[in-house]
C-alpha cells in the first residue's frame, strides 16, 4: 500500500508543479500583451519616423530599413526576427515589440538563439529552452558582469527560467530601462564633449593675449 501512496503523492506534486507553471506562464503572457501593446503604441511614432529616415538615407536599391535574422522561439519554433537597423535610443529593441504582441518573444526572457546555436543540439539541452519564450531583455543582459562564475549568461538564464515571475520580470524591465537611459546620457555627454571651443577657433588662433 505504501508504494501506491508514494506514486500518488509524486503524481500530485507533479500536477501541482505543472499547474503552477501554467498559471505563471498565463500571467507572463498577460503582462506581455498588456505592457507590450502599450509600449508599442507609445513607441510607434518614433519607430515610424526612424524607419522613414532610414529609408531616405539608404542607398537606392541597397539594403533595407529592417534587419532580418533567423531565430528559434518557444517549443523550438523558428521565426524571423525583424529589427530596425539602428541602435540609437535602443529603437532596434523597441522595433521588436510586434514580436512580443504576436507571441514570438516575451518582454523578459533568455535571448532568442540562432538555429545553429550548439546549445539547441546537444544531448543535454536544458528543457526550459523549449518551454520558455525568449525575451527582449533578460537577467543576463542587465546583470553587471563581476567575473564570477555564477554571472555567466547561461547560468543566469537557467536561474531566471527556474525563478521567473511577474515581480522579477518588472524588476528586470526597470533595470533595463535605467541601463539604456544611462548609456544614452553618457553617449550624449561624449558627443557634447567633442564639440569643444577648439573645434571652432579660427586658423592661427592661440588663445594667448
Amino acid at each position: 500500500m505504501a508504494a501506491p501512496r508514494a506514486v500518488r503523492a509524486a503524481l500530485e506534486r507533479a500536477a501541482a508543479s505543472l499547474a503552477g507553471r501554467a498559471a505563471s506562464m498565463t500571467r507572463k503572457r498577460a503582462l506581455d500583451l498588456a505592457l507590450g501593446s502599450a509600449l508599442l503604441l507609445l513607441a510607434a511614432p518614433a519607430l515610424a519616423l526612424t524607419a522613414l529616415i532610414l529609408a531616405v538615407r539608404a542607398p537606392r536599391g541597397r539594403g533595407s530599413v529592417l534587419l532580418r535574422e533567423a531565430r528559434v522561439g518557444m517549443g523550438g519554433r523558428p521565426f524571423e526576427l525583424r529589427s530596425l537597423r539602428t541602435r540609437r535610443f535602443r529603437l532596434d529593441l523597441l522595433s521588436r515589440l510586434p514580436h512580443v504582441v504576436r507571441g514570438d518573444l516575451s518582454l523578459v526572457g533568455p535571448p532568442p538563439p540562432r538555429p545553429d546555436d550548439p546549445a539547441l543540439s546537444t544531448p543535454r539541452t536544458d528543457p526550459w529552452r523549449r518551454e520558455l519564450r525568449p525575451g527582449l531583455t533578460g537577467l543576463a543582459q542587465v546583470r553587471a558582469r563581476s567575473g564570477m562564475p555564477w554571472d555567466e549568461p547561461a547560468l543566469l538564464d537557467a536561474h531566471y527560467a527556474e525563478h521567473h515571475g511577474t515581480r522579477l520580470d518588472l524588476a528586470i524591465l526597470v533595470r533595463s530601462a535605467r541601463i539604456h537611459l544611462r548609456t544614452e546620457l553618457r553617449e550624449a555627454r561624449r558627443g557634447k564633449a567633442r564639440l569643444s571651443d577648439t573645434d571652432h577657433r579660427p586658423p592661427g588662433y592661440s588663445g594667448v593675449d
